[in-house]
């Protein structure tokens, strides 16, 4: 154990499939632990998601990265015995089936205490294991939709639109691992393990906990907090400009060259510029096309206001700060080309030629896994002549 690996040893048993619990899985692989991944025949579906290479998305490359995968049919028996072999093994327990679907399997939390006391057993769904919408799909999305987030997301055609990356699976990961965390730590002193239930409903809810107060407290939609903070078209693409202190305002319109905006009655705090945005915003949008913003950002950062320009993912890729401080590597996965992937922060930086560090083919270790259980090869040629497993590459 250490500060690099303190997960050095644990075992985990991940059946989640697409982003959120198998990303949440990668983050305990990345801090040492040991996880196998159990995938129906056809794969997780995070496999076909987006951009494909081979059986690869980079979706399931950046979140399974490091986990050894074995292909089982959860619809045969041999298959669920392998499942429950390894789950009355590991430390940790993960599931992203809707409720109900696990005990079918033999695999429910009451199941697995029986033979496994102090698991840690984390389920991630869309509503929970409880109420009216527990077995109702879900996915990012809806939960966008769901969570109130597309509400607040207006964009210039007054249109909610879904923020465009798995924010609500990307952050459902973050708050699965810390509660995962948690509770190992908490393990030690405790004789049982525990039922972890990790909502994206509740995730995404938990991200905007002061939206909804506001909201509740305002009675309505809540109104901006630091108006006129936004992104603002220029004369060759877009500039971001926010605001933190009231005096930051007077600071923004003598950048603006427009002093009489800070002297009028209408916009004089933080309140009554969030209930008159809709002549303000048009008047800095107005100025604001009259520079490119190169020269924007010149002037705003002169003038102490806090600003950057719209950048893209290549301007981030190319920034000198983030090559400086080497906040990505390029990685090498098999059948992929070589991709950019972000340092996970609080890591130790990977090898991004170690094998270990790549996401594994579709049952790339199935016959390794059987064989760690202790299957001898007549049992493992058994459990596949049946269709109970199947057996990727290098196998």
């Amino acid at each position: 154990m250490s500060y690099e690996k303190p997960f050095n040893g644990l075992k985990v048993l991940d059946l989640s499939q697409g982003f959120a619990g198998p990303y949440c899985a990668e983050l305990l692989a990345q801090y040492g632990a040991d996880v196998t991944k159990v995938e129906p025949p056809e794969g997780d579906w995070g496999r076909g998601l987006g951009l494909v290479y081979g059986d690869q998305s980079t979706i399931s490359m950046t979140a399974n990265r490091g986990k050894k995968s074995i292909v089982l049919n959860l619809k045969n028996d041999g298959g669920r015995a392998v499942a429950q072999d390894l789950a009355a093994r590991c430390d940790v327990f993960i599931e992203g089936f809707r409720p109900g679907v696990c005990a079918r399997f033999g695999l429910s939390y009451d199941d697995l205490r029986r033979i496994n006391p102090r698991v840690i057993y984390l389920s991630i769904s869309g509503f929970g294991q409880e109420g009216p919408y527990a077995r109702e799909a879900a996915t990012d999305t809806v939960l966008q939709a769901f969570s109130g987030l597309m509400s607040i997301n207006h964009g210039n055609d007054d249109i909610p639109h879904r923020v465009g990356h798995y924010v609500v699976d990307c952050v459902t990961a973050l708050y699965a691992y810390q509660a995962l965390s948690s509770a190992l730590y908490a393990r030690r002193d405790e004789a049982e393990g525990r039922l972890i239930d990790c909502s994206l409903m509740a995730a995404a809810a938990a991200l905007q906990t002061s939206k909804i107060a506001d909201y509740h407290l305002e009675g309505g939609p809540p109104a901006e907090n630091n108006a006129p903070a936004g992104g603002y078209g220029t004369q060759d693409g877009f500039i971001a400009v926010t605001l933190v202190k009231e005096e930051q305002y007077k600071q923004l319109c003598l950048a603006l060259g427009q002093p009489a905006l800070a002297d009028d009655p209408r916009y004089l705090d933080f309140a009554s510029r969030a209930a008159h945005m809709d002549s303000l915003g048009p008047a800095v949008q107005e100025i604001m096309l009259q520079h490119t913003t190169a020269e924007w950002t010149a002037r705003f950062k002169e003038a102490g206001v806090l600003c950057h320009a719209v950048a893209d993912y290549g301007d981030w890729l190319a920034d000198p700060h983030v090559v400086a401080t080497k906040a990505f590597q390029m990685m090498a996965q098999p059948g992929m080309p070589s991709v950019p992937l972000a340092q996970i922060p609080g890591t130790a930086p990977i090898d991004p030629g170690d094998p270990g560090q790549q996401a594994p083919a579709l049952g790339q270790h199935s016959r390794q896994v059987l064989t760690e259980l202790g299957y001898d090869d007549t049992k493992v040629e058994a459990l596949a002549a049946g269709g109970a497993v199947r057996f990727g590459p290098e196998n």
